[in-house]
């Protein structure tokens, strides 16, 4: 379990966020599946919903949709301690501004970009929000992953933006890149997705039971659980038909904590 109450380091996965249609679905269905709790905005901040685990925050559900045709989908965000000044050298190695770079009241300032693969992703300059004040905890997000059809394009793009260092983990049938800030994994860039967009996994002590129920919520299975070097993995679908990965202990590990 990691909580903080400092502003993250540059480029780490700091904050995510869902804007959906329908507020009040999204919390029925995110606080029966994860647990999360809520605590919702005042009408100006569009009732924005943050979930607590534990207390502290974890994500958000806005309503907030310039484009309504546009899919759902969680938006991940990047932090910085200059929005502006990151914004440059994205639009400089060849990203595209979506909004911002603007203050959020007193929370922080922000820019919305979509990388060169055409991804959206967010960076965020903490003021008195930092974003996440819990990650890797279950209901927390546990990892963030650029996935598209062209990841050798977003390798060149993210280290033009942020000092991350590429660590090559392919293997055949297996493109995939970390992203290290001193040392240390705290993303991904992975290749053969059919849509360009950063994928959050969170996680949870019981990965089948949650896909489960997500079924019966009213969501959906878009990959099915399997065991990985990395626990037991599984993206679901929400009401939104957003997708949201899990990540739970194996099959055996679980058993085994069990016994």
């Amino acid at each position: 379990m990691t909580v903080r109450d400092t502003p993250w380091p540059d480029g780490t996965p700091c904050w995510a966020e869902l804007a959906v249609p329908d507020l009040e679905l999204g919390r029925q269905f995110y606080g029966a599946l994860l647990g999360w709790e809520f605590e919702v905005g005042p009408e100006e901040t569009g009732f924005s919903s943050e979930a607590l685990v534990g207390g502290r925050r974890a994500a958000a559900l806005n309503g907030y949709r310039p484009d309504p045709d546009a899919p759902v989908a969680w938006l991940p965000h990047l932090a910085t301690a200059d929005v502006a000044a990151a914004a440059d050298r994205a639009t400089a190695a060849g990203a595209t501004v979506l909004a911002g770079p603007m203050d959020v009241m007193a929370f922080g300032a922000m820019a919305v970009l979509a990388d060169p693969t055409g991804a959206p992703v967010a960076l965020w300059q903490a003021g008195t929000s930092i974003g996440a004040q819990v990650v890797d905890e279950p209901g927390a997000i546990a990892w963030a992953e650029h996935m598209s059809a062209d990841p050798a394009a977003a390798r060149a793009f993210y280290p033009a933006v942020f000092d991350y260092v590429l660590q090559d983990i392919s293997q055949p049938g297996f493109d995939y890149t970390t992203l290290l800030l001193a040392d240390e994994p705290v993303g991904g860039i992975g290749g053969g997705w059919d849509r360009p967009e950063w994928c959050l996994y969170v996680r949870v002590e019981d990965t089948d039971a949650v896909v489960a129920a997500a079924t019966r919520l009213g969501g959906g299975v878009h990959l099915p659980a399997e065991d990985s070097p990395y626990g037991r993995v599984a993206s679901i679908t929400g009401p939104f038909g957003e997708r949201l990965g899990l990540m739970g202990p194996n099959v055996g590990e679980a058993a085994a904590a069990q016994g």
